[in-house]
């Protein structure tokens, strides 16, 4: 009988058999059951325990099998149409939608191994158990070699993960879990937002570990973020240990990053706020009122008296940025964008003559 990518076999009712049967399950087999026999399996034929010829081989066996099995979705169409099925798709029908089909594992098994328990070294947490126990035995004189007097203590993983008991040594001083580095994420906030306070919600899913300390589950979660007035662009907000967890390592921090978007009016100058408004070269040289509506709904009438030249900057105190952690205000800079007239009549012009020098 012929066997495809995954060894298996065929003809329908063989397909569904040997899949299960590379992780020694039989059908009726839950979520929870795949998963311990996939974590019993994969580290007896993992490459750096097992010594043997075939162990990769089974090992990439294992991992395929895993990798459908766990799949809610990808387990029923394999069960009722094989690997056909996820490889040529399902058509829809009433009460299905249809499978699309193009299948095909990524042939990475050592990347489904670490996804599994959450790390690059999955027998740390195997050291750390055995060490305890050889810890507690006493200081007994160590050894490498296969005279020596820890026979308690052999070598199984090979030189990869420095052995079972860490360096081959009983008393070895187990290393501390690693902390993964921060996750970090851009978190947009508008203008008006800085300015007032704001409160975000943030969906996020993190992987948790289960109850045998081994396996984890994605969860979601809904993070609170109290954007505090004042705050500037750059702004780190961390939530400590909040990244994914995995045996033997402490989870990362996540960091939402303050970027602040573009204002359509307003642009901002560290704590002032700069607003360049159009002015007429009548206003200009006589002077007028400026209307500013805020970024908190409140209308200013501005008295502007000076003559407007091209560099002037009028300036309006605390009407800028609040100052965080602090009760003080910035600077409200208005700038003004003069429109000059594009005719003059012989009467105007003598009239400007007349009054300017």
């Amino acid at each position: 009988m012929a066997t495809g990518a995954l060894g298996i076999a065929d003809a329908s009712s063989a397909l569904i058999i040997d899949l299960y049967k590379n992780l020694n399950l039989d059908k009726s087999a839950d979520s929870e059951t795949i998963r311990r026999a996939y974590r019993k399996m994969a580290l007896k034929y993992h490459p750096d325990k097992n010594n043997a010829a075939d162990a990769f081989d089974h090992f990439k066996l294992v991992s395929e099998a895993y990798d459908v099995l766990s799949n809610q979705k990808l387990r029923a169409i394999y069960d009722q149409y094989g690997t056909d099925g996820l490889k040529k798709g399902v058509p829809a029908r009433d009460g299905f939608d249809g499978y699309s089909g193009g299948y095909s594992y990524h042939g990475q098994p050592y990347e489904t191994f670490a996804d599994f328990f959450g790390g690059k070294n999955p027998f740390a947490d195997f050291f750390a158990v055995h060490n305890e126990s050889a810890c507690a035995v006493g200081n007994r004189p160590s050894s490498g070699g296969p005279n020596s007097n820890n026979a308690a203590f052999p070598q199984k993983f090979g030189n990869k993960f420095g052995g079972m008991y860490g360096m081959n040594h009983p008393n070895a001083a187990l290393s501390a879990p690693a902390q993964d580095p921060p996750v970090e994420t851009s978190l947009e906030v508008t203008l008006e937002e800085l300015y007032i306070g704001s409160v975000k919600k943030v969906r996020v899913a993190r992987k948790v570990l289960t109850e045998d300390g081994v396996t984890t589950t994605e969860v979601e979660k809904i993070l609170t973020i109290d954007i505090q007035k004042g705050w500037k662009n750059g702004t780190r907000v961390t939530f400590p240990r909040e990244g994914d967890q995995g045996p033997n390592k402490i989870p990362a921090d996540l960091v939402f990053i303050i970027k602040e978007l573009p204002h359509p009016r307003f642009k901002r100058q560290g704590n002032d706020l700069v607003l360049t408004t159009p002015m007429t070269l009548g206003q200009a040289l006589t002077g007028s009122i400026v209307t500013v509506e805020t970024l908190d709904e409140r209308t200013l009438q501005i008295p502007v008296n000076d003559v407007v030249h091209p560099n002037y900057v009028k300036e309006v105190s605390k009407e800028g940025m609040p100052i965080s952690k602090s009760n003080e205000r910035g600077k409200l800079l208005l700038k003004f964008q003069i429109s000059y007239p594009t005719f003059l009549n012989a009467e105007q012009k003598k009239a400007i003559k007349s009054a300017l020098p």
